[in-house]
């Protein structure tokens, strides 16, 4: 009894345990956390943590089709760190990828719709020619990445994704846990960023970084979901 006991329990925790994702409510800004859904807009999952599964949904670009949030804004120096904070360790196997978007105008009411999103920063996976896979994009809860120097100064939607692809081998399994934050560049440059994407727009869902198998066999190579990353 007692052995059918634990495995019962082992199994509730274990449910629990899949069930409990993660959201991206906190902007970083100056090394300070700027509070829960200050900076950043609130995602339709702020209480059941369920990621995007579907790469063309308009959910795929900031998440916020039911709470049509916005947030306020935070001023950064081009060239300065910010980042974001998970409501706790992302621990699925997974990686990240940072877009920006700069607004035509008040970026409280835009909706970063079109072709106007740039990738700045990422974390791929780590391989080894087919013995070992790795991923440094999960087990942490902070993103920190510099807001490139050469960024024209203005208001920008910042976006954030972990793609956690633990169950990622069937088509719509790999699971988008998203976050878009307002700020405001100062002191930046005469940059042109690109390559321009859409979100939703720039996956199919079919990309060999996005429709993978991480565990057998184990994968060569991995490419990283999505544009090049601009630097400035």
């Amino acid at each position: 009894m007692f052995v059918k006991n634990l495995a019962v329990f082992a199994a509730l925790s274990l449910a629990s345990f899949v069930q409990a994702h993660y959201t991206l409510p906190d902007l970083i800004v100056g090394g300070k956390n700027t509070g829960d859904w200050v900076n950043v807009r609130k995602t339709n999952n702020f209480n059941t943590q369920a990621p995007v599964t579907d790469v063309t949904s308009q959910d795929l670009r900031c998440y916020t089709s039911e709470t049509q949030a916005t947030a306020s804004t935070a001023t950064v120096a081009a060239g300065s760190q910010i980042g974001f904070q998970a409501d706790q360790s992302m621990y699925h196997q997974g990686v990240v990828n940072v877009y920006m978007a700069k607004a035509p105008a008040n970026v409280s009411t835009w909706d970063g719709s079109g072709s106007v999103w740039f990738k700045v920063y990422q974390i791929p996976a780590v391989t080894n020619g087919g013995s070992s896979i790795s991923f440094p994009g999960s087990n942490i809860q902070t993103v920190t990445f510099t807001v490139p120097k050469n960024l024209p100064s203005g208001q920008y939607l910042v976006r954030i994704e972990q793609i956690a692809l633990h169950v990622a081998s069937t088509f719509g399994g790999a699971q988008f846990y998203i976050s878009c934050a307002q700020i405001n560049v100062t002191g930046g440059g005469s940059g042109k960023p690109g390559p321009l994407v859409a979100i939703p727009g720039v996956y199919t869902g079919n990309e060999p970084g996005i429709l993978i198998n991480i565990y057998y066999p184990i994968p060569a190579t991995y490419t990283q979901p999505g544009p090049a990353v601009w630097s400035g």
